[in-house]
């Protein structure tokens, strides 16, 4: 089994398929009867080993994915109530239950936490961030840490999702700083166990010749190594799993003149240009496309630096599905800041925040050459703004260029291209195997679960699917 993305995802799938299996603890009692019920019919049968559909018929939370609710209720309880009960689960390693894998990944473990400012505060809270039989808060008292408003920094999560992959044993698992170009099927004939061209250090074997497959998955890609060099690979596998994410390619408006050189689509390059002194409190405007968390981060630093900002976003600041009417202020105070200042500081009223001007209900037309951005409202009443540089925060959309057609066959919508929120690969709830393609599994984000908290129901999903397979054609 390959899998392609060495995120939470990845990492909680690797630890259920090298043999670390839970089972129900016994004395311990869940605060949703039904379930507790369901778990005290067969405490020696394994979680992987029974029926997932039957397990979390019933359960409701903030998930759409029925094992995502189950597994996270499982782990934490009662958790969505501000409680603190322990897990029901108890961990037992079964080596014999163990699965040969590959997690292949651009960085180190941990994907594109890595890539994001480490002193960014996470939107979950610290705890959620955890993943399964070493929690989240445990490690950070080791570090003689704690969690800032129940919240954590990215460096901490992306340092404890390297802790969690050495102190389980899974590093054997982990090929770093690999890209995928290519994964198809082919016919397994002809393919002998002499052609997996293996990642350095043999890794065995990820495809069993003997077995009756007609068609097996070739993973093409390359290795960079430590002196810059790009070393091809191919591997075959029975089955592939896409855990890839989606902070890989930001969303571009489309509009006219959006590719000039001060038109950017990453928070980066706004700490970048402070950095440099490029901008600053004399300068223009920077214009801010976007009403989720990555346009706040960007007002939010932007204010802290005095630096002058113009928000553009297309929806209602009441709007139910903007993102600061779904978080509590208490725990939020700073997104909760900019939602005010989104409401009070529109430009047809000033209201009391200095540099800053609201624009609900618009969207940019097109970028000039003399940093003039033409706005139209919901009306058609076009301006022009005079700034400094304009970032595009309107999320981003993952990049499977290495799947035929961009992987849009997959998609619930197959005339569209694949989106987290909008446009998941369409996969069974129960086993996370894309509905197009048997063999084919998707995970996190590529499968429309967008929190950590929940990617992990995904893995248990795709775990216990394997593992059936498995069993039916032992090695």
């Amino acid at each position: 089994i390959v899998f392609s993305g060495n995120g939470p995802s990845g990492i909680c799938l690797s630890y259920l398929l090298s043999g670390y299996t839970p089972y129900f603890r016994r004395e311990s009692l869940h605060p949703h009867p039904i379930l507790q019920r369901k778990l005290e019919k067969a405490p020696e049968v394994s979680i992987l080993d029974q029926d997932l559909d039957y397990l979390s018929e019933g359960l409701e939370g903030r998930s759409d994915s029925p094992v995502a609710l189950l597994f996270d209720a499982l782990q934490r309880p009662d958790t969505d109530f501000g409680g603190t009960a322990e897990s029901v689960l108890t961990w037992w390693h079964e080596p014999n239950r163990a699965i040969p894998h590959l997690v292949l990944g651009r960085n180190a473990p941990g994907g594109a936490w890595h890539s994001i400012e480490g002193s960014m505060v996470t939107l979950s809270r610290g705890e959620w961030m955890g993943l399964p039989d070493l929690p989240f808060k445990e490690w950070l008292k080791q570090k003689r840490r704690g969690l800032r408003n129940n919240r954590a920094t990215a460096e901490d999560i992306a340092q404890y999702y390297q802790h969690y992959v050495m102190k389980k044993g899974l590093q054997k698992n982990f090929r770093c700083g690999t890209v995928v170009t290519s994964v198809r099927k082919v016919s397994a004939e002809g393919i002998s166990n002499h052609a997996q061209e293996d990642l350095p250090e043999n890794s065995g074997l990820l495809w069993n010749s003997n077995e009756q497959s007609t068609e097996v998955f070739q993973v093409d890609g390359f290795f960079k190594t430590v002196e810059g060099d790009k070393e091809p690979f191919s591997i075959y596998a029975e089955n592939v799993v896409l855990a890839t994410g989606t902070y890989d390619s930001p969303t571009w408006l489309g509009v006219k003149g959006e590719n000039l050189s001060y038109v950017h689509h990453q928070l980066s390059a706004l700490e970048e240009a402070v950095k440099n002194n490029s901008i600053g409190i004399m300068s223009d405007p920077v214009l801010i496309v976007g009403a989720g968390l990555t346009a706040a981060d960007a007002i939010l630093f932007a204010h802290h630096c005095n630096i002058p900002v113009i928000h553009v976003f297309r929806r209602r600041v009441s709007d139910p599905g903007l993102i600061f009417n779904q978080l509590p202020k208490m725990m939020y105070p700073e997104y909760h800041k900019v939602h005010q200042m989104m409401k009070e500081q529109t430009a047809a009223c000033a209201g009391p925040y200095e540099c800053y001007i609201s624009l609900p209900e618009h969207h940019v037309l097109s970028f000039g050459k003399d940093k003039k951005c033409i706005i139209q409202d919901k009306n058609g009443c076009q301006k022009a703004y005079k700034i400094s540089m304009a970032l595009v925060l309107t999320g981003s959309n993952p990049n499977l260029s290495f799947l035929p057609n961009s992987g849009v066959d997959l998609a619930m919508d197959n005339d569209q291209p694949v989106n987290p929120k909008r446009n998941p690969i369409d996969v069974d709830p129960f086993t996370y195997e894309c509905t197009q393609e048997k063999g084919l599994y998707a995970l996190g984000p590529l499968a429309g679960d967008n929190f950590v908290r929940f990617v992990q129901g995904g893995a248990l999903a795709v775990a216990s699917s394997l593992l059936k397979k498995a069993n039916q054609n032992p090695p």
